[in-house]
């Protein structure tokens, strides 16, 4: 069983900063597939960023240069390190695994941008 916990959502201003942290219960966390989503009211769920196996990474456009998903294998646990945060970033973020196995979700952490 995989169990993926956030954390680290939370208030800020725009142009602020937040750190977001996943925490995973398994026992072969470097063999997935790691990303973080988010879903706004109304809106679909949208990828925000993934970081492989072998640390590489991608981002939604509306992230890159702001945003940065990195790992930790020792720990479990794959960080969101959002800068220069803007109202349109408000939204649930989901922390997502996968391997060859299937597709894993956490339960998501509020992130809140004011203007």
């Amino acid at each position: 069983q995989v169990q993926l916990v956030e954390s680290g959502g939370g208030l800020v201003q725009a142009g602020g900063s937040l750190r977001l942290s996943c925490a995973a219960s398994v026992s072969t966390f470097s063999l997935y597939v790691m990303g973080w989503y988010r879903q706004a009211p109304g809106k679909q769920r949208e990828l925000v960023a993934t970081v492989s196996s072998g640390g590489s990474t991608n981002y939604a456009d509306s992230v890159k240069g702001r945003f940065t998903i990195s790992r930790d294998n020792a720990k479990n646990t794959v960080y969101l390190q959002m800068n220069s945060l803007k109202p349109e970033d408000t939204a649930v973020y989901y922390c997502k695994a996968s391997n060859f196995a299937g597709v894993y979700w956490g339960q998501g952490t509020q992130v809140t941008v004011s203007s």
